[in-house]
């Protein structure tokens, strides 16, 4: 990939950024970088935003980022600040990437081995091996096009699509139909096309309404593979903010915003710790709905309330995080755990909210990789069920269907989890709300839908407020840490004007 552009000076310049998670952080080091005075401030006792950690009893669990994709942008952040990932923290590559159970009994790997790949696919299709590699050329040109030219490179406007260097790059790249239509385009047997789809998930969408596009991640899977830091993502956390602290940005814990008030070179943000914090500009990495709502008054919105209602909105999630005596050596440090047919889970989260009956899920077990996660002789994992946001997660909601996961990894993955429990804590809509001021719990934020893609997203730049700036995974490129830490590079070259 092309060096990132040089961002621009804002020597002199005192800057807020609200929030401390992967964009808020990634923006503070780029500004900070640029010479500007930056003081963060995070709401919450600890950096990392949805990558909080929870600590207890000689357990360390992340609690909510797991997988560490896309290697090659955490090389390209770290480079920009003459530093590299391995002056913090070594990584290791998974094998295999992660293990799949389907209902029916079926269980499969999938390994960094393209050829051992290839032949479980052909197992199910004839032809699927070839149907594979084919699929998996046009991911990787994707990626590498769209990473370059539709990721790295902002572009805000509908004319910013339309010169001829634009339409060259994007010849060949699925702009258009859905996931679904692309991977059946490919694969008749709907096991495949669930393995060529479920990374979806991460990207807070269905193979029905997630755009074609996002093809590429079957390269980040297959081609690039799945890798784990030492430590967990929080590890990365502590890396961005060590970055951020040698480039001289300061963290204020426990210091929830609560207005912005004024315009460039007179911002003043006021917190729940009583203080009041002065700045020439301000960047919200807060949940986009709740600082416009919560945060700012009326006339200085970008958006109604209608709009926000009117939003599609990433899945919230049904987490349990499990201490467990012993070993669960039928699991694997990523494993899904998914219906033949899906589709009904996916219903319950975009067209008809409930909680699914029978749901695909995903557990991590941490300590499969790192023995510093759980005390010797102990187990670290965890399950998550993506659920549709807003749902109504009562303590005998909760209890229910915390009986329900259990009991479905108990007869599909012969994992019986129930009677060495020495640990247990949830965290649900509610708690997504509570601590993250998400809109309605959603896990992520915006989904990628076909309609809030790209352009069709918030912009980094206020409309309304000059001076007032966006970032994270609710503006371009979207969600995900790697996305979240190329949506502080975009932000900081608005605000230089790189």
């Amino acid at each position: 990939m092309d060096v990132d552009p040089e961002i621009g000076s804002l020597s002199g310049e005192s800057i807020i950024v609200i929030g401390g998670g992967f964009g808020g952080l990634s923006t503070a080091c780029y500004l900070a970088d640029a010479g500007a005075e930056v003081t963060l401030l995070e709401k919450n006792e600890q950096l990392g935003g949805r990558a909080s950690r929870l600590e207890t009893d000689g357990f360390r669990f992340d609690m909510g980022p797991s997988w560490y994709l896309m290697p090659d942008v955490f090389e390209r952040f770290f480079g920009h600040f003459g530093r590299s990932p391995s002056d913090y923290y070594s990584i290791s590559q998974l094998d295999p990437h992660y293990r799949v159970f389907w209902k029916d009994g079926d269980q499969v790997d999938v390994v960094p081995d393209l050829e051992t790949n290839r032949k479980l696919f052909e197992s199910y299709e004839p032809g699927a091996g070839d149907a594979l590699e084919r699929y998996l050329t046009e991911a990787e040109y994707t990626y590498e096009v769209g990473m370059e030219h539709f990721v790295y490179e902002d572009r805000p406007r509908l004319r910013d699509y339309v010169d001829r260097d634009v339409l060259r790059h994007a010849h060949g790249l699925s702009l258009l139909g859905s996931m679904q239509d692309h991977v059946e385009s490919y694969f008749d047997h709907p096991k495949l096309q669930q393995l060529m789809q479920y990374s979806l998930v991460f990207l807070g969408g269905s193979p029905r309404n997630t755009p074609g596009l996002y093809n590429l991640m079957s390269h980040v899977d297959f081609n690039m593979g799945v890798h784990y830091p030492d430590g967990g993502i929080g590890a990365v956390v502590d890396a961005v903010v060590d970055l951020g602290a040698e480039l001289g940005v300061e963290y204020v814990t426990g210091a929830e915003a609560t207005a912005i008030e004024g315009r460039r070179g007179g911002f003043a943000v006021d917190a729940e710790n009583g203080e009041r914090y002065l700045a020439d500009l301000v960047v919200s990495d807060a949940d986009y709905a709740h600082t416009e709502r919560e945060l700012l008054p009326p006339k200085k919105r970008q958006y109604t309330d209608e709009y926000w209602d009117s939003r599609t909105y990433a899945p919230s999630a049904f987490l349990i995080y499990l201490g467990v005596e012993g070993e669960v050596p039928k699991l694997a440090h990523h494993t899904l755990v998914l219906p033949t047919e899906w589709e009904q889970h996916f219903d319950r989260i975009f067209a008809n909210p409930a909680w699914p009956e029978d749901p695909a899920y995903y557990l991590c077990v941490p300590s499969k990789t790192d023995d510093t996660v759980a005390p010797a002789g102990h187990s670290n994992l965890f399950a998550l069920v993506p659920i549709a946001p807003g749902l109504d997660d009562d303590a005998e909601t909760r209890s229910w269907y915390r009986d329900l996961i259990l009991e479905d990894i108990a007869e599909h993955t012969g994992t019986d989890l129930r009677d060495r429990i020495v640990l247990e804590e949830t965290f649900s809509v509610s708690e997504f709300d509570d601590r993250y001021n998400s809109y309605r719990g959603s896990a992520l934020g915006l989904a990628h839908t076909l309609r809030q893609t790209s352009l069709l997203r918030p912009p980094h730049v206020s409309e309304a407020v000059d001076g007032l700036y966006f970032t994270g995974s609710y503006t371009t490129p979207g969600i995900g840490v790697p996305m979240c830490l190329i949506s502080g590079q975009l932000t900081a070259e608005y605000m230089t004007g790189s």
